[in-house]
């Protein structure tokens, strides 16, 4: 089974996507910032793909996608940012940093399932 990490400082969005994730047949974990993140790649290793919030406490989204790109045994890893970030220049900043998807909040299963597809997870 595939796992996709999510990552958001909210449990509530954290659940959210959760529910979406498994019912489409995926296995999910789960941090709240992108320092557990990385702590939970290091040690269970690089999931399937993984949805990224841009603004967290302690490690920042961005700051957790440079890591992973810069990291040669991480930087294929399957990258969508989940963001409420609208604006263009913050959506190139996300491509340009290496995500390979852009999903806005508020999101829906189709939304989800349609960027998973993208980035070929389904």
């Amino acid at each position: 089974m595939k796992t996709i990490l999510v990552v958001d400082d909210s449990s509530a969005i954290r659940m959210a996507i959760r529910r979406v994730i498994e019912a489409l047949g995926f296995a999910v974990a789960e941090a709240a910032d992108g320092q557990r993140a990385l702590d939970y790649i290091k040690t269970h290793g690089t999931p399937d793909a993984i949805l990224l919030d841009i603004d967290m406490p302690v490690m920042d989204g961005l700051t957790c996608l440079k890591a992973l790109r810069q990291d040669r045994t991480l930087d294929q890893a399957r990258v969508v940012i989940c963001t409420t970030h609208n604006s263009v220049e913050k959506i190139q900043q996300a491509l340009a940093s290496g995500a390979n998807e852009y999903i806005m909040k508020p999101f829906d299963t189709e939304i989800i399932k349609a960027k998973l597809e993208m980035v070929d997870m389904l």
